[in-house]
């Protein structure tokens, strides 16, 4: 309640006290959710303005460019990487569907580096007039806080220019990080692999995390020699065990030397490349090494802490439910807060804002049913609860329901990789709780899944529905049989 009254009477100020400020609303950081949020609030009347570091299409050193991580240097440049990986496997199936492929199959890097940047420019370009078309006054240049209501731009020639806000947004997201190690110079993050002069002969990947598990696929896909090396016994922590085992399976089946339990402790230069010296006395020589151990959230270079606004202990900005952080004034979305990061939901945290602050529509994100995906190859995709949370939250009985099979495409191709689909479903009230798929096309058919769950179905509306046939996303639907049964977890009274 004392949030909507703050933000009532903020609205609510008359036209006077408005004109004091250069902008409604001053825009820090030009990604989905900053691009997204000073956007609508145009749309909703407010005079916004909105900065971001120049775009370097080959260079990754300045971390810059309209469209954020994910246009530049994150989902898409790395989706694209994935289709490229994912047409050799492709092609050598396509043999025993007929086609005879009599030369050698050979991959151009370059090329596909080529088209990578020649699209992000284009989406740099599109995010750039989306801006201009709503209005949106557009610096490049760093941007820092410097008061309550006033932001410092400085331009690559040193200019410094500083403006007033009434509502400033910190959508900053995050950056990369690197494993404190001897020689971690010698490594590279994801930041660089996207846009390697050379395509590597053999890679070492430090990291159990998605972007690890989808550079490996990449990087395998395309002929290179992978060695994944991660802390855990699986891959992909956090994600639901049954998943995470089969995503293991099929990455080992299609080459990538997997190293469970294992750390890096040094690299080394030497004359055939990159020494690689594990904890357990390992030495593997690669010619590159990515480090994929994590990302933390932009914020050292905001000004941030000098003007009071709280962070986390990882450096993540902290926001209330309405994304306000403890200064009013000063609001954050994306991944810079460290709540679910993904794009899309930087996107609702950005419209939620704009509804709330400019549209006098009081909006919270909704994090429930969040979907996602893996792009490793084949990709994985879940939504709702997992079998492992499921039984942390749920207050009745769990029951999991599991499809394993060799999808059609296979039975010809003969490849050995099994399709794997799981619901988790309330006992009690017959609701779905959770939906996976590691499989061809998870990602596209999980997302019709999502829909059904963020709408409450029950396992008896899945069941009643009527499949594609053939198709693999039908099994969704003829799942009958309780693969398991989860009691009622046990409290500490």
């Amino acid at each position: 309640m004392a949030r909507k009254m703050l933000i009532d009477g903020e609205l609510n100020k008359s036209n006077e006290e408005e004109a004091h400020y250069d902008f409604d609303l001053f825009v820090i950081g030009a990604g989905s959710g900053g691009v997204r949020a000073a956007r609508f609030s145009a749309q909703y009347g407010a005079k916004v303005g909105i900065c971001e570091l120049p775009f370097h299409p080959i260079s990754s050193e300045e971390l810059g460019g309209v469209g954020g991580t994910c246009v530049i240097r994150g989902c898409v440049p790395k989706k694209i990487l994935v289709y490229g990986a994912s047409f050799g496997p492709e092609l050598e199936d396509a043999r025993k569907y007929g086609w005879e492929l009599n030369e050698k199959i050979n991959f151009n890097w370059k090329n596909l580096l080529h088209k990578k940047t020649e699209e992000i420019i284009r989406l740099n370009g599109i995010y750039k007039r989306l801006l201009s078309n709503a209005g949106v006054k557009l610096y490049e240049g760093e941007g820092k806080v410097v008061g309550p209501n006033e932001v410092e731009v400085t331009q690559l020639d040193g200019t410094k220019l500083c403006y007033s806000a009434k509502h400033i947004l910190i959508a900053t997201g995050s950056r990369s990080h690197r494993l404190d190690i001897p020689g971690q110079e010698l490594a590279i993050t994801s930041d660089e692999a996207l846009s390697l002069d050379e395509l590597p002969k053999h890679a070492v990947i430090l990291g159990g995390g998605y972007i690890a598990v989808e550079f490996a696929s990449i990087w395998r896909g395309m002929g290179a020699m992978v060695d994944l090396c991660f802390r855990k016994e699986l891959p992909l922590r956090g994600f639901d065990d049954e998943m995470r085992a089969v995503v293991a399976r099929n990455l080992e089946g299609r080459g990538i030397n997997m190293h469970p339990g294992t750390t890096l402790t040094k690299l080394v230069k030497t004359a055939e490349g990159i020494k690689v010296l594990t904890d357990h006395g390992e030495e593997i020589v690669a010619d590159v090494v990515l480090f994929a151990t994590g990302r933390l959230p932009n914020t050292k270079r905001l000004n941030l802490e000098a003007v009071g606004v709280e962070l986390d202990k990882t450096g993540a900005i902290k926001v209330d439910e309405y994304s306000c952080t403890n200064i009013p004034s000063i609001w954050a979305v994306g991944d810079v807060t460290n709540r679910v990061n993904l794009t899309p939901v930087a996107l609702m945290e950005g419209t939620c804002f704009s509804k709330t602050v400019f549209g006098q529509q009081h909006s919270k994100p909704d994090y429930n049913c969040v979907p996602c995906a893996v792009f490793c190859i084949p990709p994985l995709s879940v939504v709702g609860l997992s079998e492992e949370q499921a039984r942390e939250q749920a207050e009745g009985d769990i029951l999991i329901f599991t499809s394993t099979f060799n999808p059609m495409k296979n039975t010809i191709s003969g490849r050995q990789e099994k399709t794997i689909m799981k619901l988790v479903v309330d006992a009690e009230t017959d609701k779905v709780l959770g939906a996976s798929m590691c499989g061809p096309d998870a990602p596209e058919i999980i997302q019709g899944i999502a829909i059904a769950l963020k709408c409450g179905a029950t396992k008896a509306q899945f069941d009643s529905t009527v499949g594609i046939h053939p198709s693999a996303a039908e099994e969704f639907v003829t799942m009958r049989t309780v693969t398991r049964r989860i009691p009622k977890a046990k409290t500490n009274l």
